[in-house]
């Protein structure tokens, strides 16, 4: 029996097999439904200890449209690592069902969970990293710009867990990643050395600035994220002061490419990482970035439970 694998960073691909499940979750978007059923017979808990949107509906779709059943499991249900042991969980989950989708604030209880469950883990989320956006956000690139190498990807914000995947996954595709913050919230100069060796070409660049207005310059790609995300509601006050001047609105688009895409993971907080309007502006793909998580994620779990 093959040795299972988790998706938990973006890092647990290679960067072949990252360009190869968005060429397969490109092609398969095109697919009748009904066609490609890799998870029939097939169950896969989905284990959230926050609300969600669009990560619950894409999931939960995404594993009906495979043919496959989904077992959603609130923090009521299990308080991982409270109510019980995270082995424990795992252990049950793993004579269960054939995967775990956990969307978990705690990194370390996501890589716990792997760790002891003998079925594949995905990460939804965690505080670490968001994989499963930073793939559907690479694909949605990809359909509107039909390739990936040598384009420029520029973050505005905070340098979390969204940033930190998209830091991590664009250099393994050819792509160049600059990341503009306020002092103090910027990416950390280890996960930047991680992502350089990541990088297909001598030439990629990883940088981080602190001038919006600077780091858009040469931009193909403008994304950016709230600048206070879930949990953090107490810093909320102090982020904005912070952030200030860090809004992406028309404005700073004009600074980019011609032609340049703006992304946003949603949800959007209107007057503060981005102006009212931004997300139906004529260059946003805000909305396909969305829809395409139910594709990206579709292809993971193909890949993971049947090794397409």
């Amino acid at each position: 029996m093959p040795t299972k694998r988790d998706f938990l960073s973006v890092t647990d691909i290679t960067p072949d097999e990252t360009m190869a499940l968005l060429k397969r979750a490109r092609e398969s978007k095109l697919l009748p439904k009904g066609e490609n059923l890799p998870l029939a017979g097939k169950s896969v808990a989905i284990l959230f200890d926050k609300p969600s949107l669009r990560t619950r509906v894409s999931f939960q779709v995404g594993i009906q449209e495979l043919g496959g059943y989904s077992v959603f499991l609130g923090e009521q249900e299990v308080g991982l690592g409270r109510r019980e042991p995270v082995s424990d969980v795992a252990n049950v989950l793993s004579g269960y069902v054939d995967c775990i989708v956990a969307r978990i604030s705690n990194h370390d209880l996501i890589s716990e969970l792997a760790h002891h469950a003998s079925v594949p883990v995905i990460n939804a989320l965690s505080d670490v990293e968001h994989p499963c956006q930073a793939m559907a956000d690479l694909l949605t690139i990809y359909e509107h710009k039909d390739t990936l190498e040598g384009l420029s990807l520029t973050f505005i914000g905070d340098g979390n867990n969204v940033a930190r995947s998209l830091c991590l996954a664009a250099p393994a595709v050819g792509m160049n990643f600059t990341s503009a913050s306020p002092q103090g919230y910027n990416l950390d100069e280890a996960l930047l050395e991680k992502a350089r060796s990541r990088a297909n070409g001598s030439s990629v660049q990883v940088r981080t600035m602190t001038s919006p207005q600077e780091a858009v310059v040469g931009a193909d790609v403008v994304y950016t994220d709230v600048w206070a995300s879930m949990g953090q509601e107490s810093e909320a006050k102090a982020r904005q002061a912070a952030f200030a001047g860090y809004t992406v609105n028309p404005e700073l688009m004009r600074r980019a490419n011609v032609g340049a895409l703006f992304m946003h993971d949603m949800p959007a907080h209107y007057g503060e990482e981005v102006s009212p309007g931004m997300l139906e502006h004529p260059q946003s793909v805000a909305f396909p970035q969305a829809h395409n998580r139910l594709h990206a994620q579709k292809t993971i779990m193909e890949f993971l439970l049947s090794g397409i």
